[in-house]
């Protein structure tokens, strides 16, 4: 199959608006996080992102606040910021190498992380290298969707305060979106190779 090499901000414009219909759980405790990785380490293959509260200043950084891990039916907000660190439940989970977590721009995730705990994450594929296989040229995940499925992820969301105490209905709905979407475009991709 041939794709578009890239794409437009007018063109995605005009699209229909992609909305990520499936669950959405908000993992704030142990016993939560506990309950969301026993369900993720059953799956081959899930989406991944994080979220940092934007900083508007040089000298002004904050750590990853969300990271959020999806099945094709259900993502997992992990609140980062109320736990005191990055347990062993979530770190062995991020170094599982039998499930394939599959996100974009790994590098600036990984980074982020590091600020909490260094760990090396096992079995990562960035979409921003394994796009280029199929002749898709463009980096953005906005992008990069709207090439293969004609419709527009907003991002209207991303520069809003991660660290709230509780998330908006919005909030949760893009970064769900985020990580649904990677693991969209992969399987997608997959099953035409």
């Amino acid at each position: 199959m041939i794709f578009a090499n890239s794409i437009t901000k007018e063109d995605i414009d005009l699209m229909p608006r992609e909305v990520f219909e499936g669950r959405i759980v908000v993992v704030e405790n142990d016993k939560q996080l506990d309950r969301a990785i026993k369900v993720l380490s059953s799956c081959p293959e899930i989406g991944f992102d994080t979220e940092t509260r934007p900083s508007f200043s040089k000298q002004t950084h904050y750590k990853t606040a969300l990271m959020q891990l999806s099945t094709i039916d259900t993502c997992f907000l992990i609140r980062l910021n109320k736990f005191l660190k990055i347990s062993p439940t979530l770190e062995q989970f991020i170094i599982n190498e039998n499930v394939k977590k599959i996100g974009l721009s790994l590098r600036d995730d990984f980074n982020g992380l590091n600020g909490i705990k260094r760990i090396a994450p096992g079995n990562f594929i960035d979409l921003q290298n394994y796009v280029c296989r199929f002749g898709i040229e463009e980096l953005s995940l906005r992008k990069i969707y709207a090439i293969l499925f004609g419709k527009k992820i907003s991002k209207r969301d991303r520069l809003t305060n991660w660290e709230a105490c509780q998330l908006t209905e919005a909030q949760k709905q893009y970064a769900a979106l985020d990580a649904w979407s990677c693991l969209k475009i992969y399987k997608y991709l997959e099953s035409i190779r």
